[in-house]
């Protein structure tokens, strides 16, 4: 038998404990928000420390959590070295999205149906700390000469931008790979993803008994005409597109609103928080003070009506650096033959906060259990789901790349 078809007998072997594994690691709720993520993170660590696995705890101190937004965190790190060379990162992140309603499933059941495992994080992203944590423990049961380091990085924060995941261990100097692999689907290798500009916007008008609205000035009219402007901005942007293949065009999204009193009263305050996706190809900076512009030209034919604007996040976009390419050429070629497809690098238009690694000079992609579309796998929708022979079949592939990248 080959290297390969020992690592691929070894994870068919032992398939069902690595569902088993998945299955508790769904079964802790991360909802974030709040995003009390510490006691996911005592759980994965004890799972792994029954594989044998030593693993560092980095707790982000409670002052800086609670200012982030945040309740807990705990970032976790697991380094096997095997002799000298470079260090592999593989990254996954435990946060998630609350689940919602519509769901049929149990969301933190990890309930098992149909050839699926169903969940919130299933498909997004705690499968892969089954993807990557099973494929290094079939690399370790293959018993042979390595070059090298792999480390696994369980982080907590990326619905909230990585800062306090990814880019904590970076900024302490905790962690400095060579290459990256970051959680993803298995049927495409990302190499460039879109950024994420955050808006808050307060409209500010004059609060009124709604018997003499005259004597108010209307909040909620005022955010209607601004958010109009910023929505025309949609059309607009579809004239460009990127060049990056698997990225379209720039768009904005306004995903929540609130304000008012009561039914019987003129608003005086309303609040909404706006998601303007850049492609790579723009300017973040340019960008923001675009968004801005649009907005304080609206507010300024409105009197009465007042705005102040606040950032809740700025991601940049990931662009492909060189030196990514032994990721890219070792994944397609393993993917193509797992797969029994061609697996094509291209973009994605997703932000991760895989961004800080490729900012902090580390070659990255982006490759892991998943399906085809991020419509399939329901990821931040009800009954979050994911095929067991994807995780299956990215296990094998991710192994066999280690193999290759170590050799």
């Amino acid at each position: 038998m080959t290297d390969y078809n020992q690592l691929d007998a070894w994870i068919d072997a032992h398939f069902d404990a690595e569902v088993r594994f998945l299955q508790e690691l769904i079964r802790v709720p991360t909802d974030t928000p709040p995003g009390n993520n510490a006691p996911h993170a005592e759980r994965t660590a004890e799972l792994l420390k029954g594989f044998g696995f030593e693993v560092e705890k980095h707790a982000v101190p409670q002052a800086d959590v609670k200012a982030y937004g945040m309740e807990s965190i705990t970032n976790l790190i697991v380094r096997r070295p095997y002799g000298e060379g470079r260090t592999i990162a593989l990254n996954a992140h435990g946060d998630v999205v609350p689940p919602g309603e519509g769901w049929t499933k149990e969301p933190y059941g990890g309930q098992i149906e149909g050839g699926k495992i169903y969940g919130r994080a299933s498909a997004v992203s705690k499968c892969d700390f089954a993807t990557f944590t099973f494929a290094v423990r079939a690399l370790e049961a293959l018993q042979a000469k390595l070059h090298g380091t792999v480390e696994l990085h369980f982080t907590y924060d990326e619905e909230f931008g990585g800062e306090m995941g990814p880019g904590w261990l970076l900024r302490h100097k905790l962690t400095k790979p060579d290459l990256l692999i970051a959680a993803g689907f298995s049927y495409e290798v990302v190499t460039a993803h879109n950024g994420c500009l955050q808006l808050e916007v307060t409209v500010h008008g004059k609060m009124a008994h709604a018997a003499v609205p005259d004597t108010g000035v209307d909040a909620l009219h005022g955010a209607v005409q601004i958010l109009n402007a910023l929505y025309l901005q949609n059309t607009l942007y579809q004239q460009v597109s990127s060049k990056v293949v698997g990225i379209n065009h720039p768009y904005l999204n306004v995903g929540r609103i609130e304000g008012g009193t009561n039914t019987n009263v003129v608003p005086g305050k309303v609040i909404f928080k706006l998601d303007r996706r850049m492609i790579p190809e723009e300017n973040p900076a340019q960008v923001e003070a675009a968004v801005r512009q649009v907005i304080t030209d609206a507010a300024a034919k409105l009197p009465g009506i007042s705005v102040d604007i606040r950032r809740i996040l700025l991601a940049n976009a990931m662009k492909p650096l060189p030196g990514n390419q032994p990721l890219v050429a070792a994944i397609q070629k393993h993917g193509e033959q797992v797969f029994g497809q061609a697996i094509p690098a291209m973009g994605t238009p997703l932000y991760t906060d895989v961004r800080l690694y490729a900012e902090a000079g580390i070659p990255g992609v982006i490759y892991g259990a998943g399906p085809r579309t991020v419509l399939e796998s329901h990821a931040k929708r009800s009954d979050e789901r994911l095929e067991l022979e994807d995780l299956r079949r990215a296990t094998k592939v991710i192994a066999r790349t280690l193999r290759d990248l170590l050799a």
